[in-house]
């Protein structure tokens, strides 16, 4: 199962942030939103269909999330679990820890903020369009 979403990069992201990375609704951010790549989603986790809840909210689901510019790409795999909610109106952050809130997609990702594709990074800090493709049941990553 494959969902797509589409948000842009903004000037002040730094990506600097050691243990989550963030997609937001929100318009804008300032540089201590160190964990914030993507503005201006036009999703939010209450909009993702209930089948992508439904697996997301599976401990043993394995989770892809894909990062697109126009000149880089970055993979994150992480899991799910019955805890989350998937309910924040702005926030979708993706999390190295097992720390669990209504804002939290997935958890124990291998990678966070700081270590995302720097040429990635580069293109939204120009405001480049961002695409988030949120991947479960994946073969590969079984």
């Amino acid at each position: 199962m494959e969902y797509v979403l589409h948000a842009k990069g903004h000037k002040n992201v730094t990506s600097t942030h050691k243990s989550t990375f963030e997609v937001t609704t929100d318009e804008n951010i300032t540089k201590a939103g160190d964990c914030i790549i993507g503005v201006q989603s036009d999703v939010k986790l209450g909009d993702l269909p209930l089948e992508l809840k439904g697996a997301i909210r599976d401990e043993n689901t394995k989770i892809k999330v894909v990062l697109e510019t126009e000149n880089a790409e970055d993979e994150i795999v992480g899991y799910g679990h019955p805890d989350l909610t998937l309910k924040h109106p702005t926030d979708m952050v993706c999390r190295r820890s097992k720390f669990r809130c209504s804002r939290t997609l997935m958890i124990n990702a291998d990678k966070a903020a700081v270590d995302l594709n720097k040429e990635l990074i580069d293109d939204l800090k120009k405001e480049k369009e961002l695409k988030v493709t949120i991947i479960v049941d994946d073969p590969e990553l079984k």
